[in-house]
């Protein structure tokens, strides 16, 4: 079409600002109530699950609920084995029980109850809470393993706390994680042969292993996102230059 100058400019301006990004904090519909207990990174797998153990054995026996996160089903059910060991009564929830899901989250407010699931399962799903873990401090959520991206470990940890319930959460890692020895090898290397800490890292240390990590992984991913976009455009120029051709 055409347009005089002064409306071209104006129409132009506004795509610019509307191709501009913009971030938005959008604020919760009721005060977050969660707690983050922090983190732990053990040096080793076994100390981590013993922790994971004695934690929930420590919040049920307060009358709360309890959500395991695990990164995948191999990890859920070798947890899920160590619970048993211990007579602890529990659901699993994992691509090996997707059709139980509805009845496994309806069910993992209650008192007592503990639910040990890989961290995608039972997504979208708000989990209810009984009154009495509402007025025992509401659901707890463990995470065992880090994801690489920060974004996965907060959905996860916002199972609880919801819609301005109580609720709390922790990360119990470990050393030998996918995450640690797949970014930052050298510094997991390094770290296992000193003698900072005993049977885990100190807070702050462990907390830099896990920014530095994610902060890897991250760009990684970042640049294959971005050559799989250069290749696509590339193949659709291609495309368009044969098909003008024809």
């Amino acid at each position: 079409f055409q347009a005089e100058d002064g409306i071209r400019d104006k129409l132009v301006t506004g795509v610019q600002t509307c191709a501009l990004p913009i971030s938005v904090r959008i604020p919760t519909h009721r005060p977050i109530a969660r707690r983050n207990l922090g983190e732990r990174v053990y040096r080793e797998s076994a100390g981590r699950w013993d922790a994971v153990v004695e934690r929930v054995r420590a919040e049920i026996a307060a009358g709360r609920a309890v959500l395991v996160g695990t990164r995948s089903v191999l990890a859920s059910e070798h947890l899920s084995s160590l619970l048993d060991r211990q007579g602890i009564v529990h659901a699993l929830l994992n691509a090996r029980s997707d059709a139980e899901e509805a009845a496994i989250v309806a069910m993992a407010g209650s008192p007592g109850r503990v639910t040990v699931a890989t961290n995608m399962a039972g997504r979208g799903t708000d989990i209810k809470l009984h009154p009495a873990v509402h007025a025992a401090g509401g659901l707890h959520v463990i995470l065992t393993e880090f994801h690489e991206s920060r974004r996965i470990d907060r959905q996860l940890f916002g199972r609880a706390g919801r819609q301005g319930d109580p609720g709390s959460c922790e990360s119990l890692v470990a050393l030998d994680d996918e995450l640690f020895r797949t970014h930052v090898p050298m510094l997991v290397a390094l770290l296992a042969r000193s003698r900072v800490g005993h049977e885990r890292l100190p807070a702050w240390l462990g907390r830099c292993l896990r920014v530095v990590a994610q902060a890897t992984a991250e760009r990684r991913n970042a640049r294959v996102r971005k050559r799989t976009l250069e290749g696509e455009k590339h193949k659709f120029r291609s495309l368009a230059f044969a098909g003008s051709g024809e």
